[in-house]
């Protein structure tokens, strides 16, 4: 697909895998590919599931810090949103999304992986948001998606001091959903979504929708955009497989439809 970016689908998965080396540093043009990647999962029917993939030795280290130097205020502020877009791209596909982590996922890489509804982590990785080394803060999603994951006591103590977490860390504070040695993390990452990919896509979709809507919403407002997507899904032929199904005590045979 892209230079830096690929997208490649077996079996129903697709796998959005960075090649930028050593470190996949997240430059403007592996931003734009991911963007475009996202957006290539989200409208290919064939992909019931996404793997967010950076290769067997790093995830990704970080943004191109390069390109920071040679920018001020006016350029960035531009800039910003397109980054904050670009990972907002993957966090909006409207499937099951996990990130397989190897080696470091830092700053951006970080934050990429926070877009994602799962982080499998190799037990040797290292995790965090090293910005404020640079004198800056994390601004594709840090801020808000760690916040939201960690809580906010967590979040701080990770975006203020820059530090890093390893793998048992980041397991027990919930920034990783499961550990596995690194040369089984793409593998682990892979069996996790399986069983999604003959799921119901579009039941998928709306609980999908539903949990990541309603953490922006008031409680109230939160019920009424689970009850509107709920009914909605009474006009899909998956509810009526699925609640057939049920009553004659078989297994359902989802279509997406």
């Amino acid at each position: 697909m892209g230079e830096f970016v690929t997208l490649e689908t077996t079996d129903g998965i697709g796998t959005i895998k960075l090649t930028r080396p050593p470190m996949n540093a997240l430059n403007t043009q592996l931003q734009e590919e991911l963007r475009a990647a996202a957006h290539s999962a989200t409208g290919d029917e064939g992909v019931k599931a996404v793997v967010v993939y950076g290769g067997e030795k790093v995830f990704a280290a970080g943004a191109d810090i390069t390109e920071f130097t040679k920018v001020g205020y006016q350029e960035m502020a531009i800039r910003a949103e397109a980054l904050s877009s670009a990972f907002d791209a993957v966090a909006r596909i409207p499937k099951p999304v996990v990130a397989a982590i190897t080696g470091y996922a830092l700053g951006g890489g970080c934050e990429l992986a926070l877009a994602c509804d799962w982080r499998v982590v190799a037990d040797d990785a290292k995790l965090g948001q090293p910005e404020i080394k640079l004198g800056i803060i994390p601004g594709a999603g840090g801020t808000q998606r760690l916040a939201r994951l960690i809580g906010p006591a967590r979040a701080k103590d990770l975006i203020f001091s820059g530090r890093m977490v390893d793998a048992e860390e980041a397991l027990r504070i919930g920034l990783a959903d499961r550990v596995a040695p690194a040369g089984d993390v793409y593998r682990t990452a892979v069996e996790l979504v399986k069983p999604y990919v003959t799921g119901p896509s579009l039941a998928l979709r709306a609980a999908k929708l539903a949990v990541d809507g309603g953490l922006n919403l008031d409680l109230a407002s939160g019920l009424a955009l689970e009850s509107q997507l709920f009914a909605g899904l009474f006009a899909t032929d998956d509810r009526v497989e699925g609640t057939t199904a049920f009553v004659e005590k078989r297994k359902p045979t989802f279509t997406g439809r």
